[in-house]
């Protein structure tokens, strides 16, 4: 649509954010590690990814309806990189269960406050140009969800096959007099093979890029109708326990728990450059290459050598004669791999001795595995969503 169509509109007094800003990152070693997660590394700009987001949120709704959700250890350090955020800008999360029930939590909470709510879910790690589309799409898709009664996704056009994504088959359209497009979701499918991949892209699949906007009682509604393991401790948080529902509730993504299962889900398709800063490898498109297609973050020099991702938190890496590597130097660690290895890390994680694996994090003032809010790249297997992407 055009950029004008949205950009003089009032402020929506009925809208409000979610920050999804928990997990590891565990993609990102040595940099990330429990007690420094990745969305306090500058991998997108030269500012943390979480600052990047809330900036961008900020450009939606102000910030009395903005709500990080992150877990009690991490929250101390989010608090530190975003010094103005205001009072009551978190909600930490008791217990590491997901994003379902995490999400259930917010739309309770801004039900609550606001019958009319519509709320945006937004992750952390995401790299969003030029930004006024995104906020101009968002306002779309708050409209449609109202007008609709729907849970919308963004669905993003592929450029590549990528088997880091799910990908979303697109249903009937919805007509929008705005312009916008949308449909409703005919299924999702999980993160393909390259083959699978390429047949996607060719069938005009689109990622699922984990962003979503959706009246706060519609969700509530949803998790009724399909999600009882969740829906029957609702009356805790009604209670104000929330230690004790975040202590019973099972550990669930809100894909596999309220989106697979809903015949009441849509997307609209965004009209922005969408990444998932997802691993090492995804510097490559969110940063800007030098002339031998190096990125280098903090101290680096390349000497007859190509393609490759540096990251020093402390001193100067120094490569001679090397191509698509990605080289870490983080505290007292030095990660040297192949770039097409690097969304694999967590393999090389399961093999480590833990003092290795967590030392930086120990030393930061103790490991926090499990005490912040897990993402899906640090969920158990049997409870990640293959199809959401990153």
């Amino acid at each position: 649509m055009p950029e004008s169509t949205r950009s003089s509109r009032n402020p929506d007094p009925h809208l409000y954010i979610t920050i999804l800003a928990g997990g590891v990152g565990s993609r990102f070693w040595p940099a990330s590690t429990p007690a420094r997660p990745k969305q306090l590394l500058p991998l997108a700009s030269s500012e943390p990814l979480i600052v990047d987001t809330l900036a961008r949120a900020r450009r939606v709704v102000s910030d009395d309806r903005i709500r990080i959700l992150t877990g009690a250890k991490v929250a101390r350090a989010l608090r530190e990189a975003l010094p103005d955020l205001s009072e009551g800008g978190l909600m930490i999360e008791p217990r590491a269960r997901g994003t379902a029930p995490v999400l259930a939590w917010a739309a309770w909470e801004m039900a609550r406050r606001d019958p009319q709510a519509v709320l945006i879910s937004l992750h952390a790690d995401h790299v969003i140009r030029p930004e006024s589309s995104f906020v101009d799409l968002l306002h779309a898709a708050a409209d449609l969800a109202r007008r609709e009664d729907l849970l919308f996704t963004v669905a993003v056009p592929p450029t590549r096959p990528e088997t880091g994504y799910g990908y979303i088959e697109p249903g009937e359209t919805i007509e929008d007099p705005d312009g916008t497009r949308a449909f409703r979701v005919a299924s999702f499918r999980e993160k393909p093979d390259f083959e699978t991949a390429e047949s996607y892209v060719g069938a005009g699949h689109l990622w699922n890029s984990g962003i979503f906007v959706w009246k706060a009682s519609t969700f509530l509604e949803e998790l009724n109708a399909v999600a009882p393991e969740i829906a029957d401790l609702l009356p805790l948080l009604e209670e104000d326990r929330v230690d004790e529902f975040f202590a019973r509730v099972p550990v669930m993504t809100v894909d596999v728990a309220v989106l697979e299962r809903s015949g009441r889900v849509a997307s609209v398709v965004a009209t922005f450059e969408w990444d998932d800063v997802g691993s090492w490898e995804a510097l490559m498109r969110s940063q800007e290459p030098d002339d031998e297609g190096n990125v280098i973050i903090g101290s680096g020099h390349m000497v007859e050598s190509f393609r490759n991702v540096v990251y020093s938190t402390e001193g100067t890496v120094v490569a001679y004669g090397v191509e698509d590597l990605v080289i870490v130097r983080s505290g007292e660690v030095t990660l040297v791999t192949r770039r097409e290895l690097a969304p694999t890390l967590k393999d090389l994680l399961d093999q480590l001795p833990p003092e290795l694996r967590e030392g930086a994090s120990l030393a930061d003032g103790g490991g926090l595995a499990g005490e912040a809010l897990s993402d899906e790249a640090d969920l158990p297997d049997e409870t990640r969503p293959p199809e959401k992407a990153g």
